[in-house]
């Protein structure tokens, strides 16, 4: 399930791409079965343990392409440990309504993105992401696992890729199909999967994962302007005149027990 376009971000073979808060990979995986070089990276040791297994596993199933590399580093968004302009592509899936500070995360991205590259930034968008809030607390709990600290409006979101020296230069909403199951699931409690409304939500959604049936997807299509549950916002590094901070290292899989795979 992607939520990001690639035809969009523009990633060619070759190419290095950091996905930022890569949780379980869907990012990554479909990045490295296109030829590129991937860093996933995330602050969850379990997440990148899982992710690493998955390079390997796709590399002994020859799903990659010979000569690219999967590499997994633990890190904070708001301390990236990579050498400014190190990736030319850039993916931040669902990650900034987590990180306290956004700002200095998405000035580190900026940092590491290299003159010409483009990020890819995903919220969780305005409508329905209110609509959560209303209905639960502990959706948007800080204390909780996965808690949402702030609600992002499309101009703020683009403002402040460019307060960081990005340039906006289109955006889309994704996942319409999903909005109303989180919807059901904060009316419910977002911890209760054993909701027989919620199951049955949830056993559609993955059969449209797995089998992608033209009638869901010609409805997401159609609900994804007014319903979708993420806000997609590309952005591009000027060549020149961008704000960056020097800091950082070269891309490595630094953190211990963390495996880093490439083939």
């Amino acid at each position: 399930m992607l939520t990001v376009r690639y035809d969009r971000l523009g990633l060619r073979p070759g190419q290095r791409l950091l996905d930022l808060g890569c949780g379980f990979g869907r990012h990554a995986f479909e990045a490295r079965r296109r030829g590129a070089h991937v860093v996933a990276c995330d602050i969850s040791s379990e997440e990148l343990r899982r992710v690493a297994a998955t390079f390997e596993a796709m590399h002994l199933a020859g799903e990659v392409v010979p000569g690219t590399m999967g590499a997994c580093v633990q890190a904070d968004a708001t301390r990236l440990p990579f050498a400014d302009a190190t990736f030319d592509r850039i993916i931040a899936a669902e990650v900034l309504e987590h990180v306290p500070d956004d700002l200095a995360a998405l000035s580190e991205l900026a940092r590491v993105l290299r003159p010409g590259g483009t990020i890819a930034v995903t919220v969780p968008a305005w409508f329905p992401e209110r609509v959560c809030w209303a209905l639960s607390d502990a959706y948007h709990a800080p204390a909780e696992p996965g808690g949402h600290l702030r609600i992002y409006t499309s101009a703020e979101l683009t403002a402040k890729l460019r307060t960081v020296g990005l340039e906006p230069r289109s955006s889309h909403k994704a996942h319409g199909l999903h909005t109303p199951y989180w919807w059901l699931r904060c009316a419910v409690g977002p911890q209760n999967d054993t909701n027989p409304l919620v199951r049955a939500y949830h056993r559609l959604l993955v059969w449209d994962i797995e089998r992608g049936p033209v009638s869901l997807r010609i409805a997401e299509t159609l609900l994804n302007p007014f319903l979708g549950k993420s806000l997609v916002v590309y952005a591009t590094r000027p060549v020149s005149g961008a704000r960056v901070r020097s800091s950082g290292s070269p891309v490595a899989a630094q953190a211990t027990g963390v495996r880093r795979e490439a083939a």
